[in-house]
Protein backbone atom coordinates (compact mmCIF):
# COMPACT_ATOMS: atom_id res chain seq x y z
CA UNK A 1 0.00 0.00 0.00
CA UNK A 2 1.62 3.26 -1.40
CA UNK A 3 0.69 6.03 1.72
CA UNK A 4 1.22 8.70 -1.18
CA UNK A 5 -1.75 7.34 -3.41
CA UNK A 6 -4.51 9.68 -4.18
CA UNK A 7 -7.38 7.22 -4.71
CA UNK A 8 -8.01 4.73 -1.86
CA UNK A 9 -8.48 1.69 -4.84
CA UNK A 10 -4.34 2.22 -5.02
CA UNK A 11 -4.22 3.04 -1.17
CA UNK A 12 -5.86 1.53 1.54
CA UNK A 13 -8.28 -0.89 -0.36
CA UNK A 14 -5.69 -1.85 -2.83
CA UNK A 15 -5.28 -5.39 -1.75
CA UNK A 16 -9.00 -5.99 -2.02
CA UNK A 17 -9.04 -5.38 -6.00
CA UNK A 18 -5.12 -5.47 -7.11
CA UNK A 19 -6.89 -8.39 -9.43
CA UNK A 20 -8.57 -5.58 -11.32
CA UNK A 21 -4.97 -4.55 -12.34
CA UNK A 22 -5.35 -6.92 -15.20
CA UNK A 23 -8.08 -5.43 -16.64
CA UNK A 24 -7.97 -1.87 -15.99
CA UNK A 25 -4.57 -0.16 -15.19
CA UNK A 26 -2.70 1.64 -17.94
CA UNK A 27 -1.12 -1.65 -18.74
CA UNK A 28 -3.84 -4.13 -19.36
CA UNK A 29 -5.28 -1.60 -21.55
CA UNK A 30 -1.69 -1.57 -24.22
CA UNK A 31 -1.74 -5.13 -23.65
CA UNK A 32 -5.25 -5.45 -25.12
CA UNK A 33 -4.53 -3.20 -27.75
CA UNK A 34 -1.62 -5.35 -28.50
CA UNK A 35 -3.96 -8.36 -28.21
CA UNK A 36 -6.57 -7.05 -30.90
CA UNK A 37 -3.83 -5.55 -33.65
CA UNK A 38 -2.25 -8.60 -32.92
CA UNK A 39 -5.89 -11.05 -34.22
CA UNK A 40 -6.23 -8.76 -36.96
CA UNK A 41 -2.75 -9.18 -38.13
CA UNK A 42 -3.25 -12.84 -38.46
CA UNK A 43 -6.70 -13.05 -39.46
CA UNK A 44 -5.32 -10.83 -42.87
CA UNK A 45 -2.65 -13.70 -42.74
CA UNK A 46 -5.68 -16.28 -42.20
CA UNK A 47 -7.96 -14.22 -45.62
CA UNK A 48 -4.68 -14.55 -47.43
CA UNK A 49 -3.64 -10.40 -47.52
CA UNK A 50 -0.14 -11.43 -46.52
CA UNK A 51 1.99 -14.21 -45.29
CA UNK A 52 3.33 -14.99 -41.97
CA UNK A 53 5.59 -17.70 -41.50
CA UNK A 54 5.47 -20.07 -38.72
CA UNK A 55 7.82 -18.66 -36.64
CA UNK A 56 6.63 -14.97 -36.78
CA UNK A 57 3.28 -16.19 -35.80
CA UNK A 58 4.76 -18.11 -33.03
CA UNK A 59 7.00 -15.16 -31.88
CA UNK A 60 3.95 -12.51 -31.92
CA UNK A 61 1.71 -15.55 -30.21
CA UNK A 62 4.61 -15.41 -27.44
CA UNK A 63 4.20 -11.66 -27.20
CA UNK A 64 0.32 -11.22 -26.39
CA UNK A 65 0.56 -14.74 -24.06
CA UNK A 66 3.19 -13.64 -22.32
CA UNK A 67 3.07 -9.39 -22.90
CA UNK A 68 4.80 -7.72 -19.46
CA UNK A 69 4.92 -4.61 -17.66
CA UNK A 70 8.24 -4.06 -19.34
CA UNK A 71 7.07 -4.04 -23.09
CA UNK A 72 4.25 -1.85 -21.75
CA UNK A 73 6.51 0.77 -20.59
CA UNK A 74 8.44 0.09 -24.11
CA UNK A 75 5.27 1.01 -25.63
CA UNK A 76 5.03 4.10 -23.37
CA UNK A 77 8.02 5.52 -24.39
CA UNK A 78 7.15 5.17 -28.14
CA UNK A 79 4.30 7.50 -27.17
CA UNK A 80 6.52 10.15 -25.68
CA UNK A 81 7.77 10.40 -29.42
CA UNK A 82 4.30 9.54 -30.80
CA UNK A 83 2.26 11.85 -28.43
CA UNK A 84 -0.83 9.27 -30.23
CA UNK A 85 -0.87 5.68 -27.60
CA UNK A 86 -2.67 3.64 -30.62
CA UNK A 87 -0.12 4.53 -32.82
CA UNK A 88 2.74 3.70 -30.60
CA UNK A 89 1.27 0.34 -30.08
CA UNK A 90 1.38 -0.43 -34.05
CA UNK A 91 4.96 0.78 -34.16
CA UNK A 92 6.05 -1.24 -30.99
CA UNK A 93 4.32 -4.33 -33.24
CA UNK A 94 6.35 -3.06 -36.34
CA UNK A 95 9.92 -3.01 -34.39
CA UNK A 96 8.67 -6.67 -32.70
CA UNK A 97 7.87 -7.83 -36.78
CA UNK A 98 11.63 -6.67 -37.05
CA UNK A 99 13.15 -9.50 -35.33
CA UNK A 100 11.11 -12.31 -37.37
CA UNK A 101 11.62 -13.09 -40.96
CA UNK A 102 8.18 -11.20 -41.65
CA UNK A 103 9.78 -7.56 -42.13
CA UNK A 104 7.62 -7.02 -45.03
CA UNK A 105 4.33 -7.61 -43.11
CA UNK A 106 4.77 -4.53 -41.17
CA UNK A 107 2.48 -2.01 -43.00
CA UNK A 108 -0.36 -4.56 -42.38
CA UNK A 109 -0.33 -3.55 -39.34
CA UNK A 110 -3.07 -1.29 -38.13
CA UNK A 111 -3.83 -1.49 -42.16
CA UNK A 112 -7.42 0.49 -42.84
CA UNK A 113 -7.88 0.77 -38.95
CA UNK A 114 -8.48 4.14 -37.09
CA UNK A 115 -7.63 4.30 -33.67
CA UNK A 116 -11.22 3.51 -32.79
CA UNK A 117 -11.44 0.34 -34.39
CA UNK A 118 -8.59 -0.61 -31.31
CA UNK A 119 -9.84 0.87 -28.35
CA UNK A 120 -13.71 0.17 -29.25
CA UNK A 121 -12.23 -3.72 -29.40
CA UNK A 122 -10.05 -3.78 -26.91
CA UNK A 123 -11.94 -1.81 -23.98
CA UNK A 124 -15.10 -4.40 -24.56
CA UNK A 125 -12.63 -7.46 -24.14
CA UNK A 126 -11.07 -6.00 -20.82
CA UNK A 127 -14.38 -5.43 -19.86
CA UNK A 128 -15.84 -8.60 -20.78
CA UNK A 129 -12.96 -10.60 -18.89
CA UNK A 130 -13.81 -8.61 -15.54
CA UNK A 131 -16.99 -9.01 -15.72
CA UNK A 132 -16.90 -12.94 -16.74
CA UNK A 133 -14.26 -13.58 -14.45
CA UNK A 134 -14.42 -10.74 -11.52
CA UNK A 135 -18.25 -8.92 -11.10
CA UNK A 136 -20.41 -11.30 -12.04
CA UNK A 137 -18.49 -14.13 -9.64
CA UNK A 138 -18.45 -11.95 -6.97
CA UNK A 139 -22.27 -11.32 -7.07
CA UNK A 140 -22.92 -14.68 -7.34
CA UNK A 141 -20.97 -15.56 -4.27
CA UNK A 142 -22.89 -13.11 -2.11
CA UNK A 143 -25.80 -14.57 -3.36
CA UNK A 144 -24.84 -18.13 -2.33
CA UNK A 145 -23.18 -16.94 1.63
CA UNK A 146 -26.91 -14.98 1.56
CA UNK A 147 -28.51 -18.50 0.62
CA UNK A 148 -27.18 -20.30 2.98
CA UNK A 149 -27.51 -17.96 5.68
CA UNK A 150 -31.24 -18.19 4.58
CA UNK A 151 -31.90 -22.01 4.91
CA UNK A 152 -29.74 -21.76 8.38
CA UNK A 153 -32.48 -18.89 9.79
CA UNK A 154 -35.34 -20.62 7.51
CA UNK A 155 -37.94 -21.14 10.53
CA UNK A 156 -36.82 -18.50 12.46
CA UNK A 157 -39.56 -16.03 13.24
CA UNK A 158 -39.28 -12.67 13.03
CA UNK A 159 -41.71 -9.77 13.98
CA UNK A 160 -42.15 -7.73 10.56
CA UNK A 161 -41.67 -3.67 10.38
CA UNK A 162 -43.71 -1.97 7.14
CA UNK A 163 -43.65 1.91 7.68
CA UNK A 164 -41.49 0.98 11.22
CA UNK A 165 -44.31 -0.57 12.98
CA UNK A 166 -44.91 -4.06 13.80
CA UNK A 167 -46.62 -6.44 11.03
CA UNK A 168 -47.60 -9.40 10.11
CA UNK A 169 -44.92 -12.03 11.69
CA UNK A 170 -42.14 -13.31 9.06
CA UNK A 171 -39.45 -15.69 8.56
CA UNK A 172 -35.97 -14.11 9.02
CA UNK A 173 -34.60 -16.85 6.22
CA UNK A 174 -37.63 -15.36 3.83
CA UNK A 175 -36.40 -12.03 4.28
CA UNK A 176 -32.57 -13.10 3.32
CA UNK A 177 -34.24 -14.74 0.50
CA UNK A 178 -36.37 -11.60 -0.82
CA UNK A 179 -32.13 -10.17 -1.63
CA UNK A 180 -30.82 -13.33 -3.05
CA UNK A 181 -33.86 -13.54 -5.69
CA UNK A 182 -33.48 -10.06 -6.53
CA UNK A 183 -29.74 -10.49 -7.01
CA UNK A 184 -30.23 -13.62 -8.85
CA UNK A 185 -33.18 -12.01 -11.01
CA UNK A 186 -30.45 -8.62 -11.82
CA UNK A 187 -27.92 -11.19 -12.91
CA UNK A 188 -29.56 -13.14 -15.40
CA UNK A 189 -30.71 -9.88 -16.67
CA UNK A 190 -27.20 -8.35 -17.18
CA UNK A 191 -25.88 -11.83 -18.59
CA UNK A 192 -28.72 -10.80 -21.58
CA UNK A 193 -26.93 -7.81 -22.72
CA UNK A 194 -24.07 -8.28 -25.35
CA UNK A 195 -20.62 -6.74 -25.04
CA UNK A 196 -20.59 -4.82 -28.30
CA UNK A 197 -17.57 -3.90 -30.34
CA UNK A 198 -17.13 -1.10 -33.19
CA UNK A 199 -15.05 -2.54 -36.25
CA UNK A 200 -14.96 -0.73 -39.62
CA UNK A 201 -12.72 2.13 -40.12
CA UNK A 202 -12.65 6.23 -39.64
CA UNK A 203 -16.05 6.46 -40.05
CA UNK A 204 -18.11 2.96 -39.56
CA UNK A 205 -17.72 2.46 -43.51
CA UNK A 206 -14.23 0.70 -44.36
CA UNK A 207 -13.50 3.27 -46.58
CA UNK A 208 -9.54 2.78 -46.55
CA UNK A 209 -10.32 -1.01 -46.76
CA UNK A 210 -12.99 -0.73 -49.71
CA UNK A 211 -11.09 2.02 -51.67
CA UNK A 212 -7.86 -0.58 -51.65
CA UNK A 213 -10.01 -4.18 -52.09
CA UNK A 214 -13.37 -3.21 -53.89
CA UNK A 215 -14.39 -6.50 -54.44
CA UNK A 216 -14.01 -8.06 -50.52
CA UNK A 217 -17.07 -8.35 -48.53
CA UNK A 218 -15.49 -6.11 -45.62
CA UNK A 219 -18.48 -6.26 -43.83
CA UNK A 220 -18.42 -10.09 -43.37
CA UNK A 221 -14.72 -10.12 -42.77
CA UNK A 222 -15.27 -7.80 -39.73
CA UNK A 223 -18.08 -9.78 -38.35
CA UNK A 224 -16.40 -13.07 -38.45
CA UNK A 225 -12.99 -11.25 -36.90
CA UNK A 226 -14.96 -9.10 -34.06
CA UNK A 227 -17.30 -12.46 -33.47
CA UNK A 228 -15.41 -15.31 -33.90
CA UNK A 229 -11.76 -13.87 -32.87
CA UNK A 230 -12.44 -11.91 -30.32
CA UNK A 231 -15.48 -12.92 -28.66
CA UNK A 232 -17.95 -9.49 -29.32
CA UNK A 233 -20.47 -8.40 -31.22
CA UNK A 234 -19.99 -5.74 -33.91
CA UNK A 235 -22.14 -3.03 -34.43
CA UNK A 236 -23.44 -2.85 -38.01
CA UNK A 237 -23.42 1.16 -38.67
CA UNK A 238 -21.43 3.39 -36.17
CA UNK A 239 -19.84 6.15 -36.44
CA UNK A 240 -15.88 6.87 -35.85
CA UNK A 241 -17.22 4.98 -32.41
CA UNK A 242 -19.33 2.52 -30.88
CA UNK A 243 -22.20 3.51 -29.43
CA UNK A 244 -21.53 2.64 -25.79
CA UNK A 245 -25.50 1.76 -25.46
CA UNK A 246 -25.07 -2.07 -24.24
CA UNK A 247 -22.22 -0.70 -22.00
CA UNK A 248 -24.32 1.59 -20.47
CA UNK A 249 -27.01 -0.80 -19.78
CA UNK A 250 -24.51 -2.71 -18.24
CA UNK A 251 -23.40 0.11 -16.13
CA UNK A 252 -27.36 0.57 -15.37
CA UNK A 253 -27.57 -3.04 -14.80
CA UNK A 254 -24.82 -2.84 -12.23
CA UNK A 255 -26.27 -0.01 -10.56
CA UNK A 256 -29.55 -1.94 -9.85
CA UNK A 257 -27.53 -4.83 -8.26
CA UNK A 258 -25.46 -2.54 -6.27
CA UNK A 259 -28.90 -0.80 -5.10
CA UNK A 260 -29.89 -4.16 -4.27
CA UNK A 261 -27.30 -4.46 -1.83
CA UNK A 262 -27.52 -0.65 -0.48
CA UNK A 263 -31.28 -1.82 0.55
CA UNK A 264 -29.59 -5.19 2.01
CA UNK A 265 -26.73 -3.46 4.06
CA UNK A 266 -29.31 -0.80 5.54
CA UNK A 267 -32.20 -3.60 6.64
CA UNK A 268 -28.91 -5.87 8.61
CA UNK A 269 -27.54 -2.43 9.93
CA UNK A 270 -31.54 -1.81 11.38
CA UNK A 271 -31.62 -5.36 12.43
CA UNK A 272 -28.35 -5.08 14.48
CA UNK A 273 -29.45 -1.68 15.45
CA UNK A 274 -32.34 -3.60 17.00
CA UNK A 275 -30.54 -6.02 18.76
CA UNK A 276 -31.25 -9.11 16.61
CA UNK A 277 -27.55 -9.83 15.74
CA UNK A 278 -25.08 -9.44 18.23
CA UNK A 279 -21.29 -9.48 15.85
CA UNK A 280 -18.41 -11.65 16.06
CA UNK A 281 -15.96 -9.50 18.32
CA UNK A 282 -11.76 -9.72 17.19
CA UNK A 283 -9.18 -9.76 19.67
CA UNK A 284 -7.50 -6.30 19.66
CA UNK A 285 -10.01 -3.89 17.77
CA UNK A 286 -11.70 -1.32 19.23
CA UNK A 287 -15.44 -0.21 18.16
CA UNK A 288 -15.07 3.43 19.21
CA UNK A 289 -12.44 5.32 20.18
CA UNK A 290 -14.59 7.25 23.34
CA UNK A 291 -17.26 4.03 23.81
CA UNK A 292 -15.59 0.71 24.66
CA UNK A 293 -18.13 -1.13 24.99
CA UNK A 294 -19.41 -0.75 21.46
CA UNK A 295 -19.05 -3.14 18.13
CA UNK A 296 -20.00 -0.84 15.10
CA UNK A 297 -21.60 -2.35 11.91
CA UNK A 298 -18.87 -0.95 9.98
CA UNK A 299 -18.80 -3.65 7.61
CA UNK A 300 -21.90 -2.92 6.13
CA UNK A 301 -21.69 1.40 6.46
CA UNK A 302 -18.21 0.75 4.61
CA UNK A 303 -20.45 -1.11 1.93
CA UNK A 304 -22.91 1.67 1.39
CA UNK A 305 -20.28 4.08 1.15
CA UNK A 306 -18.21 2.27 -1.47
CA UNK A 307 -21.94 1.01 -2.97
CA UNK A 308 -23.41 4.96 -3.17
CA UNK A 309 -19.51 6.00 -4.84
CA UNK A 310 -19.96 2.92 -7.46
CA UNK A 311 -23.54 4.02 -8.11
CA UNK A 312 -22.19 8.00 -8.68
CA UNK A 313 -19.82 6.80 -11.36
CA UNK A 314 -21.66 4.45 -12.72
CA UNK A 315 -24.89 7.15 -13.17
CA UNK A 316 -22.23 9.24 -14.87
CA UNK A 317 -20.85 6.64 -17.10
CA UNK A 318 -24.22 5.69 -18.41
CA UNK A 319 -25.58 9.14 -19.13
CA UNK A 320 -22.25 10.53 -20.81
CA UNK A 321 -20.97 7.25 -22.99
CA UNK A 322 -23.79 6.88 -25.21
CA UNK A 323 -23.72 10.90 -26.36
CA UNK A 324 -21.25 12.38 -28.85
CA UNK A 325 -21.09 15.24 -30.91
CA UNK A 326 -21.64 13.76 -34.65
CA UNK A 327 -19.23 11.47 -36.10
CA UNK A 328 -17.33 11.49 -32.71
CA UNK A 329 -15.71 13.47 -30.30
CA UNK A 330 -12.80 13.14 -27.42
CA UNK A 331 -14.93 13.03 -24.55
CA UNK A 332 -15.35 9.31 -24.33
CA UNK A 333 -11.67 8.65 -23.95
CA UNK A 334 -10.98 9.56 -20.50
CA UNK A 335 -14.42 8.80 -19.69
CA UNK A 336 -13.58 5.13 -20.26
CA UNK A 337 -10.55 4.86 -18.73
CA UNK A 338 -12.01 5.30 -15.16
CA UNK A 339 -15.04 2.31 -16.10
CA UNK A 340 -12.40 0.30 -13.51
CA UNK A 341 -12.95 2.47 -10.73
CA UNK A 342 -16.54 1.72 -9.90
CA UNK A 343 -16.00 -1.95 -10.41
CA UNK A 344 -13.35 -1.49 -8.02
CA UNK A 345 -15.60 0.52 -4.89
CA UNK A 346 -18.31 -2.58 -5.46
CA UNK A 347 -16.32 -5.58 -5.30
CA UNK A 348 -14.67 -3.62 -2.05
CA UNK A 349 -18.33 -3.22 -1.03
CA UNK A 350 -18.77 -6.41 -1.55
CA UNK A 351 -16.22 -8.21 0.54
CA UNK A 352 -17.35 -5.64 2.80
CA UNK A 353 -21.07 -7.51 3.00
CA UNK A 354 -19.00 -10.56 3.38
CA UNK A 355 -16.87 -9.77 5.98
CA UNK A 356 -20.08 -8.80 7.81
CA UNK A 357 -22.28 -11.00 7.27
CA UNK A 358 -19.53 -13.13 8.81
CA UNK A 359 -19.68 -12.08 11.83
CA UNK A 360 -23.70 -12.19 12.47
CA UNK A 361 -24.48 -14.10 15.89
CA UNK A 362 -28.22 -14.76 15.56
CA UNK A 363 -29.90 -13.34 19.06
CA UNK A 364 -33.07 -15.63 18.93
CA UNK A 365 -34.23 -14.94 21.90
CA UNK A 366 -34.56 -10.91 21.06
CA UNK A 367 -36.75 -12.37 18.02
CA UNK A 368 -39.15 -13.63 20.39
CA UNK A 369 -39.41 -11.18 22.99
CA UNK A 370 -40.58 -9.21 20.05
CA UNK A 371 -43.05 -11.08 18.90
CA UNK A 372 -44.52 -11.54 22.43
CA UNK A 373 -45.04 -8.16 22.82
CA UNK A 374 -47.12 -7.37 19.55
CA UNK A 375 -49.80 -9.62 20.22
CA UNK A 376 -51.80 -6.94 18.28
CA UNK A 377 -50.56 -8.44 14.73
CA UNK A 378 -52.67 -11.62 15.20
CA UNK A 379 -55.28 -9.49 15.13
CA UNK A 380 -55.65 -9.73 10.84
CA UNK A 381 -55.21 -13.35 11.51
CA UNK A 382 -58.39 -13.11 13.76
CA UNK A 383 -60.74 -10.88 11.60
CA UNK A 384 -59.66 -12.77 8.64
CA UNK A 385 -60.88 -15.84 9.64
CA UNK A 386 -64.10 -14.33 11.06
CA UNK A 387 -64.85 -12.71 7.82
CA UNK A 388 -64.05 -16.35 6.49
CA UNK A 389 -67.31 -17.39 8.71
CA UNK A 390 -69.50 -14.11 8.20
CA UNK A 391 -69.18 -12.62 11.33
CA UNK A 392 -70.55 -9.17 11.47
CA UNK A 393 -67.83 -5.91 10.90
CA UNK A 394 -65.23 -8.01 12.05
CA UNK A 395 -62.19 -5.76 10.77
CA UNK A 396 -64.01 -3.24 12.63
CA UNK A 397 -64.18 -4.32 15.94
CA UNK A 398 -60.52 -5.60 15.91
CA UNK A 399 -59.69 -2.15 14.94
CA UNK A 400 -61.39 -0.36 17.79
CA UNK A 401 -59.64 -3.31 20.20
CA UNK A 402 -56.52 -2.73 18.84
CA UNK A 403 -55.25 0.66 16.55
CA UNK A 404 -53.12 2.59 18.21
CA UNK A 405 -53.34 1.11 21.85
CA UNK A 406 -50.37 0.99 23.82
CA UNK A 407 -50.26 -2.51 25.24
CA UNK A 408 -52.37 -5.68 23.20
CA UNK A 409 -51.26 -8.95 24.98
CA UNK A 410 -51.57 -12.70 24.78
CA UNK A 411 -54.31 -12.25 27.73
CA UNK A 412 -55.75 -8.95 25.63
CA UNK A 413 -56.88 -10.80 22.59
CA UNK A 414 -57.81 -14.29 24.48
CA UNK A 415 -60.55 -11.88 26.48
CA UNK A 416 -61.83 -10.61 23.34
CA UNK A 417 -62.05 -14.11 21.70
CA UNK A 418 -63.70 -14.99 25.06
CA UNK A 419 -66.68 -12.27 24.45
CA UNK A 420 -67.08 -13.48 20.94
CA UNK A 421 -70.60 -14.96 20.00
CA UNK A 422 -68.88 -17.62 17.86
CA UNK A 423 -68.30 -21.78 18.56
CA UNK A 424 -66.31 -22.58 20.89
CA UNK A 425 -65.12 -24.70 18.18
CA UNK A 426 -63.98 -21.24 16.30
CA UNK A 427 -62.52 -20.05 19.55
CA UNK A 428 -60.28 -22.82 19.82
CA UNK A 429 -59.05 -21.72 16.11
CA UNK A 430 -58.52 -18.44 16.88
CA UNK A 431 -56.56 -19.32 20.14
CA UNK A 432 -53.89 -21.69 18.21
CA UNK A 433 -52.77 -17.94 16.79
CA UNK A 434 -49.54 -16.94 18.27
CA UNK A 435 -47.00 -14.03 16.75
CA UNK A 436 -44.59 -16.89 16.44
CA UNK A 437 -46.96 -19.15 14.22
CA UNK A 438 -48.93 -16.45 12.24
CA UNK A 439 -46.02 -16.48 9.84
CA UNK A 440 -47.81 -17.95 6.59
CA UNK A 441 -46.06 -19.51 3.72
CA UNK A 442 -43.82 -19.25 1.19
CA UNK A 443 -41.67 -21.06 -1.30
CA UNK A 444 -39.49 -23.72 -0.39
CA UNK A 445 -35.66 -23.15 -0.56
Amino acid sequence: MSLTSISPIDGRYHKQVQQLEEFYSEYALIKYRVIVEVEYLFFLSEKKFLKLSASAKKHLRALIENFSTEQAKAIKEIEKITNHDVKAVEYFLKSELDKTDAKEAKEWIHFGLTSQDINNTAIPMLWKGSVEQELIPAYANLQSVLKEQARQWREVSMLAKTHGQPASPTKLGKEFMVFVERLENQIQLFSYIPFAAKFGGATGNFNAHHVAYPKVDWIKFANEFVDEILGLQRMQYTTQIEHYDNLAAHFDGIKRLNTILLDLCRDIWTYISMDYFKQKTKAGEVGSSAMPHKVNPIDFENAEGNLGIANALLEHLSAKLPISRLQRDLTDSTVLRNIGVPIAHTIIAIRSIEKGLGKLVLNEAKLKQDLEDNWAVVAEAIQTILRREKYPNPYEALKALTRGKASITKQTIHEFIKGLKISADLKNELRKITPHNYTGIVAKF
